[in-house]
């Protein structure tokens, strides 16, 4: 199903060709299941929830390559400190400022092929919820919680995230088939260079990812 899914994919590749974004892509039902087999549930510390198409994160050899798409910073910073963000955050409008636009409750990504531990695994940085949920609290402080999804919180969340890089570890997460990643919605995560050498399949290494919203801003930050 997913390499069906990638043959046609070529408009939706970036970094040079090596990262496939796939938002959407997997043809899941809202149960998480495809076709005949049934979204693990039952193995996850989560409550069953109305489940959006999957994301396809793909990635193949040489990641991350220059691309037109981005420019010589983005893509120092994809190369050095893995592209790292926290989800929900959108770019808007022409200055792109970072806005809380989807508030997702969990992201969990499951492996759908064998790779070696090389092959641009997704990296987290352990402990960055607390940093991140402190600094957007003072962020929205005195705001009306109606409104927090339309504020700026562009400089505090970069100065969050660097804070992130000084304090927090780094952690590379690679997985296999059968196994799955739970992140917190508030963790700072991203997706580390492919390592020369790393094995992987033709088709590159391909996680799907779900990451179902909540109800509100004020949720998304304050909810255990």
């Amino acid at each position: 199903m997913a390499q069906g899914v990638l043959a046609a994919s070529d408009a939706a590749r970036r970094c040079g060709g090596t990262w496939f974004v796939g938002v959407d892509a997997l043809p899941n039902g809202p149960d998480g299941g495809i076709g005949q087999t049934a979204f693990p549930w039952a193995a996850l510390p989560l409550a069953p929830v109305s489940l959006h198409r999957a994301q396809l994160s793909v990635v193949a050899p040489g990641y991350p390559l220059p691309s037109a798409e981005e420019d010589e910073a983005a893509y120092r910073f994809r190369q050095r400190r893995d592209a790292a963000h926290l989800d929900g955050l959108l770019p808007v409008g022409p200055d792109r400022r970072r806005m809380v636009k989807e508030p997702h409750g969990w992201i969990l990504g499951l492996p759908l092929n064998a790779c070696g531990a090389g092959a641009s695994p997704l990296v987290v940085w352990e402990g960055s919820h607390e940093v991140m949920r402190a600094a957007l609290r003072a962020a929205f402080r005195g705001h009306d919680p109606a409104l927090w999804g339309d504020l700026d919180i562009t400089a505090a969340y970069k100065a969050a995230r660097a804070e992130v890089f000084r304090h927090c570890r780094r952690v590379e997460l690679p997985a296999q088939p059968g196994e799955a990643t739970l992140l917190h919605r508030l963790a700072v995560h991203g997706v580390a260079p492919w390592a020369e050498g790393a094995e992987a399949p033709p088709e590159g290494r391909i996680i799907a990812y779900f990451r179902p919203q909540m109800g509100s801003v004020v949720d998304w930050l304050d909810a255990e």
